[in-house]
């Protein structure tokens, strides 16, 4: 991690020093005053519910070096921390985070994004980078305007690949860090009904991706998964370098026999100019056979082999909870709490179906943000629930009850089970699960659905 001094940071920040020595110098930076600050710099930004200059007390009592901010008068009148007087302290980390990536000139910087799959793909490009070159990636889930630049700031200056995933939570975000990173190579996953409340259609969510490449040149390159119907070539192509991922058609890469073995990982076989590798990760979920595909393509970019990125994806652990297997208590939890949308629900499924257990078991929350295909999203993914041959299915939430719809005829009724609420659940929760069950745990973040899977392996 590189030391700043504070005029380098003022410079770059478009900021002014109204407190501190000029040649102060700092390590690390956070927009947290609960966490562990000293020698840090703290940037005070404004959020729609919180106000970092109420922080800037306890941020001093941590031990913080210095502080950015944007209002002079919420400063406490006591306390040494240098200061930085910047426009938008927003704006500020950002412009530091891009100005730290310009001293890396012989950086390779791989952008990625997509509705699914786009944290898991990052990891992957993470250990296929790492088999040759000094990587660095976001922290743990920090892909938007605040968590990618504080990613960047904590990269060593030795750093020789970066893999930054992009997320968004409106139009416009994914050309804001694309604009910060200005990728050399960019990533696109998938694109799904992941936020189409907000984003109205398919499309829309479809440009806000590709985003990604405004500042793309003819130098740079896009991967994309060609699989999906809306990244096809035809969309995808541009002033700049295609290359095509899939599993039918002809592509540039392409992945056959995918063997799903469970929570054991997958195994498949990857085609490159008709030459064959094989495969594997030890991560579950067939769907990873496309999403290591995407980071195999942009190793071979930056000159990693084949071969060599098959060490690497053996050596794949994920960020969080996607798809985490544990076992406790006589129970194995599949733990894939972190996000969900149809289409990665289902992936979950397949993955609980090729899972050794006595019992299959899924538990599903609601998909939030879906507007009108809350009730056909919810009932094709209950039908689906059932045809896997899940032997007990509960269903968690307001919009849960369509799962337990869309399942009911196709497997016994007995089995189908609905809670408006998880607490509902945890209550009797021992009455309905057996020793030796796998379980599948599912929703969109905002159920909290890890406080059932704490319940279950507690």
């Amino acid at each position: 991690m590189k030391e700043f001094t504070l005029k380098e940071i003022a410079s770059a920040t478009g900021g002014r020093i109204i407190r501190g020595d000029e040649n102060a110098r700092i390590k690390g930076f956070s927009i947290d005053s609960r966490e562990a600050l000293q020698g840090k710099m703290f940037f005070a930004i404004i959020g729609p519910n919180n106000d970092g200059h109420d922080y800037l007390g306890q941020a001093g009592q941590k031990g913080c070096s210095a502080a950015a901010i944007s209002d002079e008068s919420k400063v406490p009148p006591d306390g040494d921390m240098a200061l930085i007087l910047v426009e938008n302290t927003t704006k500020a980390l950002q412009d530091l985070a891009a100005y730290y990536l310009s001293l890396l000139p012989l950086i390779k910087k791989i952008g990625v994004t997509g509705s699914v799959g786009k944290t898991s793909t990052r990891d992957l490009m993470y250990y296929v980078a790492s088999t040759k070159y000094k990587t660095g990636r976001n922290k743990k889930n920090y892909n938007n305007s605040h968590g990618l630049p504080l990613s960047i700031l904590e990269f060593d200056e030795d750093t020789q690949v970066a893999v930054l995933e992009m997320g968004m939570d409106s139009p416009g975000e994914i050309r804001l860090l694309a604009g910060i990173v200005h990728p050399d190579i960019a990533i696109i996953t998938k694109i799904a009904e992941v936020n189409i409340e907000m984003m109205k259609n398919l499309e829309n969510i479809f440009n806000a991706k590709m985003e990604i490449t405004t500042y793309f040149d003819e130098s740079s390159t896009l991967i994309v998964n060609a699989s999906c119907a809306m990244l096809s070539p035809e969309r995808t192509a541009g002033p700049y370098g295609l290359v095509t991922v899939g599993t039918e058609g002809n592509r540039d890469y392409m992945v056959k026999d995918i063997c799903d073995m469970g929570d054991k990982g997958i195994k498949f076989t990857l085609i490159r100019d008709h030459k064959e590798y094989q495969m594997s990760l030890p991560v579950p979920g067939a769907h990873n056979a496309v999403n290591a595909a995407l980071a195999v393509a942009a190793g071979e970019l930056i000159g990693i082999s084949p071969q060599e990125a098959a060490e690497g994806l053996k050596r794949t652990e994920l960020t969080g909870k996607r798809l985490k297997i544990s076992e406790k208590n006589g129970f194995k939890v599949i733990d894939d709490t972190y996000n969900a949308c149809e289409d990665s629900v289902i992936s979950a499924l397949d993955t609980l179906a090729a899972t050794e257990g006595k019992r299959k078991v899924a538990i599903l929350g609601d998909i939030i943000g879906l507007a009108e295909r809350a009730e056909p999203d919810h009932k094709n993914v209950g039908a689906y629930a059932a045809k896997k041959g899940v032997d007990l299915l509960i269903a968690v939430g307001d919009d849960a009850r369509y799962y337990a719809q869309g399942a009911s005829g196709l497997m016994e009724e007995e089995n189908i089970r609905y809670f408006p609420k998880k607490e509902d659940f945890i209550r009797i929760k021992d009455s309905l699960l057996r020793e030796g069950d796998v379980i599948l745990v599912k929703a969109s973040r905002g159920m909290e659905m890890e406080k059932i899977v704490n319940e279950i392996i507690r």
